[in-house]
């Protein structure tokens, strides 16, 4: 048992602990007490995200916001506060804990079951975006410095190359060339926020299908959760990063590349239900986001290989090579969407066209 759910408020007695072994970054635990209640407590990796006090203060503001907004129309996860008041538990040795009641009869998918649940997570993705769509997004926080940025990325990614910690350089200078002919484009919706041409929202990044509560009988949305990575962007990144990993036809660490591409029914799919959920999308936005799903593919390769590069600190890894074998499906998933480029802006059109 973990001794950090004592310093919660529970219904009974924790007499049960397992963890949940999904995601990539937090260490996640079921606790089961004695009277039948469970709860999730997590561990927050803070060297991924040093500023605990901002995720919680994002996630406190953004559940504000909506329970004012949309009177309860907006399902949200609720942490609870520790016995002594606090958001979250610091254990004294370094480590963050938080909890909440667990969601009766709710699952998480790793991956869609059916079309059906990838267009519940498209509609629940938009819904949120479109709930969000008066927050004041740049009082938010950075959790995590130039998440999204790109050009950053690259930069970040030059240095790794310069340091070679662990000599992995020489042996990755394929993968460092496929990324550096693609810089400009890959970079292309950082400038356009930038410059305004795309707006600034408060946006989830980090849209992967597993972050959607479904009922376990009906499969349908209950609520979004993880919202640690809820940070000022761009809508198209959300959009990008569920094509980039619900829309692929492989595992994100699949080891045979012949397994790997961009499934066009999946992507009509999510692009029917977020625009749906999201009639605020701008034309710009509508445009782009075809762009988003190459962007985010391309940067998260990008963050895998420079990880692979610095010595895996950042993302949890099974096997030596597993992030560079988690970068290769990246990759070859750009140079489908690339092959595919034309179904995908005609997608959008067409599903876009059905709305109007």
């Amino acid at each position: 048992m973990k001794e950090a759910i004592y310093h919660f408020p529970t219904d009974g007695k924790p007499m049960d602990c397992r963890q949940i072994k999904s995601g990539h970054i937090h260490q996640t635990y079921l606790i089961t007490t004695n009277s039948g209640a469970k709860y999730i407590l997590q561990w927050i990796n803070q060297y991924v995200f040093p500023n605990v006090n901002a995720i919680m203060n994002n996630m406190g503001a953004i559940s504000n916001f909506l329970r004012q907004e949309q009177k309860g129309q907006m399902p949200m996860i609720h942490y609870l506060n520790t016995n002594e008041g606090k958001r979250y538990y610091d254990d004294g040795q370094g480590g963050a804990w938080r909890a909440y009641r667990f969601v009766d009869n709710s699952i998480c998918l790793q991956r869609a079951e059916r079309p059906e649940d990838f267009y519940e997570c498209a509609r629940a993705f938009g819904h949120f975006q479109y709930a969000l769509n008066g927050f004041p997004a740049r009082e938010l926080e950075e959790t995590i410095v130039n998440f999204h940025n790109t050009v950053d990325r690259y930069r970040q990614l030059r240095e790794a190359m310069e340091r070679d910690e662990k000599g992995r350089r020489a042996q990755v200078e394929p993968e460092i060339r496929f990324l550096l002919k693609r810089e400009e484009r890959g970079c292309m919706l950082h400038r356009m926020m930038e410059d305004g041409t795309l707006p600034t929202r408060a946006t989830h990044n980090d849209t992967k299908i597993n972050n959607v509560l479904l009922d376990q009988n009906t499969h349908k949305a209950i609520c979004v959760i993880d919202l640690d990575t809820v940070m000022p962007g761009l809508s198209v990144y959300d959009f990008g990063d569920a094509i980039r990993f619900g829309a692929s036809t492989a595992a994100e660490d699949e080891t045979d590349l012949s397994k790997v591409s961009l499934d066009l029914g999946l992507f009509r799919v999510f692009v029917r239900g977020f625009c749906e959920a999201c009639p605020s999308l701008t034309p710009g936005e509508i445009e782009m986001l075809p762009q988003g799903a190459y962007t985010m593919t391309l940067e998260c390769g990008m963050r895998f290989l420079t990880d692979y590069l610095n010595g895996d600190k950042y993302f949890s890894i099974e096997w030596e090579k597993h992030n560079l074998d988690r970068a290769h499906t990246q990759f070859k998933l750009v140079e489908d969407m690339e092959a595919k480029w034309d179904d995908m802006r005609r997608i959008v059109i067409e599903e876009v066209e059905k709305l109007t």
